[in-house]
Formats: C-alpha cells, structure tokens, sequence
C-alpha cells in the first residue's frame, strides 16, 4: 500500500509554506505521495469546511511543489473537467517536463452544476465529460495530427507537445457510486473515492474485479481518501471531527451500504469513512483498508490542517514505519 496526504491549499488554512514546507518534509518522511482538490467557484462543504474560499489551482499548486521536490507523487483527487482538454494536455505534458513523471490525475465529475454553467457546459453531461477527457488525453500523450469526434468535443489535426514524459499520464476515476467503479474498469488506470464506508468500499472492490476479469482488463489501482485526525488519545483526535455532520454527509449517500440498524448513527458506523485515534488505533484502522483492497490511502487532515505539521509528524514517524 502506498500513502498519501491531501494539501491544505484551499479555505482558511491554505498557506505557501504549509504547501511547500510540508511536501518537502512528506518527502523526507517517506511519504508517497500529495493530492489536491479542484474547483472553480469554491463552496466549502459545509459539514467538512469553514466558509472562507480561498481556493488555490489544483494544477499550479502540484507545479510548484513538484518543483521544491524530487521524488513525491502529485495527485488530482480529483481534477474536475470544466478545462477544455486539450488545455489539460499541454499543461501536464509541461508538467512532467519540469517536474519528471510523477503525477497522477484523477478527474471526477464534480458535485455542483454552477462551476460548469459558469463557463456555459451546464447543459453537458459531466461523467461524458470525464470520459471524453480519458480518451484524449490518452491519444494527445501518444499520437501525433490527432482528429477527435465525440457529444462534447471536436477537433482535426491536433498535435500537442511536449507530450507527458513516460508515457500517459495515469488516469484514474474519482467518486464512490457504483457507476464509477464500473466506469472506472472501463476506461481508467485507477478508482478513488472519497469518504466511503469499508462495507461500500468492499462491494464496489468486489464488482471491479468481477468485471475486469470478465472483459480481460488489468484490475484498476484502488484508492481512497478518508478524512483523518491523530493524536496521543482518541478522545483527543474525535475533538477536532465534526461527528454530527459526517454521519449526515453519509446518510444522504444514495448508494451506500448501510450499518444493521439501517442508518449511521455512532462514530464507529463510519468505519472507513473516518479514520481517528492513537497511532495504534490509525494502523489498526488502515490496516482495514489493506484486507478490501485499498492499494493507495491518501490521509485527509482537513479538519487539522491547523496543526498540519503535527499531523504529518504523527503519521511519518509513529504510523508510516509500523505500516512498512
């Protein structure tokens, strides 16, 4: 399993030496990997996020850091595809020129209609939109006077440079329905949701096998990005969480796999989509991800970001060796 951190470059908290500082010190401290969030219009998520929008580009902000760094993957969790693509693939072929082949994009199709009717898409379908952006980019990194038809984009004899060094960017599907672990083993490298309950997680986990195996497709990468609070207690590491707002974000998830009693009720229904406690109740917990599948945790510190150095201590000395 690999390990990640989500980057505090959005709300209150987003900060250069946070973003910088901290990638550099991930790196030192073993760390796989960093990922951000996309928006254009931010709105904070009210049961995870206080209202301040500071909303730093998801793009530009792994530009930098890959530029502070030398070996640390940059990750998109997820990129929302309000870009045309063809201006995604000239910035992250840039992107590995400058940086090396380190990145990831994750792309999702967003939650709120009012990004894309911003830029006049509000009456595109946004998973087609994601799936467009898939078979592009994959085509832009490997051929050259590229013609391209599809219910979103058209183009004739495009050829973009510099293409991504090492091949195709991995492309992997952002979101936790059932139809995007589908569409995931359809077109994409990887599958990463966000919050998810282990039940849930284990379900769409067990449905991508099934049908990679069935159409002859390598199993995509699994990945998952649970909110997270360490401290010395657990009593400690649950202050900081808003409880009452997750059990509702999770009640209202249309697809997922409810506890017995038909609803999430307790802090420990939401195993899975929470990760919080000592050292030793996070290895236990991520450990738990291990046995359904997860091939790459990202460690989301949203609810800590300020005590963001603390926090990547914590996990770099106390949780990373004991995981190794």
């Amino acid at each position: 399993m690999k390990f990640g951190l989500l980057l505090p470059h959005f709300g209150e908290h987003a900060d250069r030496e946070k973003l910088l500082g901290g990638s550099r010190r991930a790196e030192e401290l073993g760390f796989d990997s960093v990922w951000v969030r996309d928006h254009l219009v931010f709105e904070p998520h009210g049961e995870m996020e206080k209202p301040n929008r500071e909303f730093y580009d998801a793009l530009t902000t792994l530009t930098a850091i890959g530029a502070v760094t030398e070996r640390i993957g940059l990750g998109t969790g997820s990129l929302i595809p309000f870009r045309h693509p063809l201006v995604t693939a000239l910035m992250t072929g840039t992107m590995t020129r400058l940086v090396g082949p380190r990145l990831i994009l994750g792309v999702g199709a967003g939650t709120f209609d009012h990004e894309f009717e911003a830029i006049g898409w509000g009456d595109r379908d946004r998973v087609s939109l994601v799936r467009s952006n898939a078979h592009i980019l994959r085509r832009l990194a490997t051929e050259n006077d590229v013609d391209y038809a599809d219910e979103n984009f058209s183009f004739e004899n495009i050829t973009v440079e510099p293409k991504p060094l090492g091949g195709p960017v991995p492309f992997w599907y952002c979101g936790a329905t059932p139809r995007s672990a589908r569409l995931a083993v359809e077109f994409a490298d990887g599958w990463m949701p966000g919050r998810i309950s282990l039940a849930t997680m284990a379900k769409r986990v067990e449905t991508m096998r099934e049908l990679s195996a069935a159409n002859g497709r390598p199993m995509p990468t699994v990945a998952v990005i649970p909110p997270t609070s360490v401290e010395a207690t657990r009593e400690e590491a649950l202050r900081d969480v808003n409880i009452p707002g997750l059990l509702a974000w999770a009640n209202k998830a249309k697809f997922a796999v409810k506890p017995p009693s038909g609803r999430f009720e307790t802090v420990e229904d939401l195993s899975g989509q929470l990760i919080a406690g000592d050292p030793d109740d996070v290895v236990a917990e991520v450990k738990k991800f291990a046995e359904v599948g997860v091939d790459h945790l990202v460690f989301d510190f949203r609810f800590k970001f300020a005590r963001w150095f603390e926090q990547i201590e914590f996990i770099g000395t106390e949780v990373l060796p004991r995981l190794r």
